[in-house]
């Protein structure tokens, strides 16, 4: 029987808070696109990951309704879960291209580029108030990273993340991609504090690339 096993992404040093993300290890169960777009809307999460082959780290990445080639909060938690169960690729491979992955202590990250994320785009705020106060979601239309500083000095942002797609995530959670495009925008490692109080750490390297790095906690599993 299939199983489907239940992740929060980007949690706190509690272990609160974080993304909900769904994988079905054994991707093959749910062939085809129109299936696993099918099954990604009827669990709802932010994304639903279907990993194709564990050991080549081949993966395939749903929203509620459209596919991905390439997003955050799913890659650090597939590679979270594949190590946990004894099935640690080195690297990811979403359609976008190959994805590094690793362990550090309570961390998992993966190591992407800000061009794999295209169409989010940044919108910064002159206080956290204000990036607090917006509604869900704000008007307009496109994908929107709503950030201000909390303390600039030492790379503190607080963000909040507005997919605007007009399907079930009216505001996502934690989001690696977003933070990926804005640290490439600003060139330096983050902190930052998003949705009701998930952690997401950044790390730009000199080739272009983008480490995002968070803690995952497993919530459990069930038959699909």
């Amino acid at each position: 029987m299939t199983e489907l096993h239940i992740l929060r992404v980007f949690c706190d040093a509690d272990g609160g808070a974080g993304n909900a993300l769904g994988v079905v290890l054994d991707g093959g169960a749910v062939p085809g696109e129109p299936a696993r777009q099918a099954l990604a809307a009827e669990l709802g999460f932010s994304e639903t990951v279907f990993v194709d082959d564990p050991t080549q780290g081949r993966v395939d990445i749903y929203t509620p309704s459209v596919r991905l080639p390439f997003a955050g909060h799913p890659l650090v938690g597939t590679g979270w879960l594949l190590r946990r169960e004894g099935l640690a690729p080195d690297v990811l491979r979403p359609p976008a291209g190959d994805v590094p992955v690793r362990q550090d202590a309570e961390f998992s990250w993966i190591r992407g580029r800000a061009e794999w994320a295209a169409g989010r785009n940044t919108r910064r705020y002159d206080s956290v108030a204000e990036v607090d106060a917006l509604p869900t979601p704000p008007e307009g239309t496109g994908w929107l990273y709503a950030w201000a500083w909390q303390d600039e000095t030492a790379g503190l942002v607080r963000a909040r993340a507005f997919p605007r797609r007009g399907d079930s995530i009216a505001e996502d959670e934690a989001t690696g991609a977003a933070a990926l495009v804005l640290t490439s925008e600003l060139g330096r490692a983050l902190d930052i504090r998003q949705g009701v109080g998930s952690q997401i750490l950044t790390r730009p390297h000199g080739d272009d690339t983008i480490e995002v790095g968070g803690r995952v906690a497993l919530e459990g599993t069930r038959p699909l």
